[in-house]
């Protein structure tokens, strides 16, 4: 990685001229890309794909707002979901940096901006709403048969978001956020005061649910979720109650099936403004990392004994992803790209784009 090298990429100059690869780099050059629903100062609504040193980059305009995606095991694919209540994901294939496929979630219903793929690469899960009853589903997609829709699985619940597969490749876990939506009336939470969000363990083969982790207080709205290599999750709330209200805002399932709610000082919860965005775990070491947009910070935690390590400014902190080397790397909704990095007083800044990242990185 380039450190401290900050790339002014001016997007407003090029928005008449924006094509899909307007961003694209030369076919024979190998890189790893970092994939993310952005947004253009025009407006526009795009896919991007970065370098991991911010130099390279590529764009790719679809019809509404992305939010989270995954990578396709063993293949050159990456799968980036429409945002709550979108209706489309986009499979792109990371050779020709173009999209391969983009499938549709059906009259009925809409996806909530997340999935994961099984270990192989062979069926994919993804988060959705089935608008008739407002439940939640966990829709199921083969991708060695062209992503077509092969079975939902209920999961006795409203609003599921992020969802991961455990280290035993047969069990999901899942945020569920319980808010009801509908897209008639856009992003409005129609049951703040009837919420019933979780924690959810299911069997990706039968659909059964295995176990249900209820937060602390009714109006947590479970959301994103990151899982270690020994099977501790780390979940993030968003706190949908009185402003004047603290609570707190991240839970812990340990490799034992142990579930709690981490106390951060009163300080650090309040800086946080009731809002959680990506989580990430180090695959190195026990650290994790929160982003927090609306306060503007990044959070450090040990994921073992649960406790704060450190909180660091960073403004509208976003998506977050660990750099393989004991860091992370996050974004920001006001186009940076950092590098945070455990015993850092300051994130490091890669690269300045003129773009609104939206909250993941894949």
């Amino acid at each position: 990685m380039q450190r401290r090298q900050v790339l002014k990429v001016g997007l407003g100059s090029m928005a008449v001229a924006l094509t899909p690869l307007s961003w694209a780099l030369p076919a024979r050059e190998e890189v790893d890309w970092l994939f993310s629903a952005v947004d253009a100062p025009s407006g526009g609504h795009f896919i991007a794909g970065v370098a991991l040193d911010g130099q390279a980059r590529f764009m790719i305009e679809v019809p509404e707002r992305c939010h989270g995606g995954c990578l396709r095991p063993d293949s050159r694919q990456a799968v980036l979901f429409a945002r709550r209540p979108g209706t489309r994901m986009h499979v792109i294939d990371g050779d020709s940096r173009q999209l391969a496929h983009t499938i549709d979630a059906g009259e009925g219903y809409h996806f909530y901006g997340h999935g994961v793929f099984d270990l192989i690469g062979r069926y994919l899960y993804v988060t959705a709403n089935r608008l008739a009853d407002s439940a939640g589903l966990v829709r199921v997609y083969d991708a060695a048969n062209g992503y077509a829709h092969v079975r939902d699985m209920p999961l006795e619940g409203i609003g599921p978001h992020e969802l991961r597969l455990m280290p035993d490749g047969d069990t999901l876990v899942i945020g569920l956020g319980g808010i009801q939506t509908h897209p008639d009336y856009g992003r409005v939470k129609l049951n703040l005061d009837t919420m019933a969000p979780a924690l959810v363990l299911m069997d990706r083969h039968s659909g059964e649910i295995l176990a249900r982790h209820e937060p602390s207080h009714h109006q947590l709205s479970c959301r994103h979720l990151d899982v270690a290599a020994d099977g501790t999750v780390i979940a993030g709330y968003q706190f949908e109650g009185p402003e004047w209200e603290t609570h707190p805002l991240i839970c812990r399932l340990d490799a034992n099936g142990h579930f709690s709610e981490l106390a951060l000082p009163d300080e650090v919860t309040a800086s946080l403004h009731h809002y959680t965005a990506s989580v990430a775990f180090s695959r190195v070491s026990a650290n994790v990392l929160v982003t927090a947009p609306r306060g503007n910070r990044v959070l450090l935690l040990d994921a073992e004994q649960g406790h704060l390590n450190t909180s660091l400014e960073l403004p509208d902190a976003a998506g977050a992803r660990c750099d393989g080397n004991g860091g992370f790397l996050v974004s920001s909704g006001q186009g940076g790209l950092y590098r945070v990095t455990p015993g850092s007083a300051t994130p490091e800044l890669l690269a300045s784009l003129e773009i609104r990242w939206d909250n993941h990185l894949t």
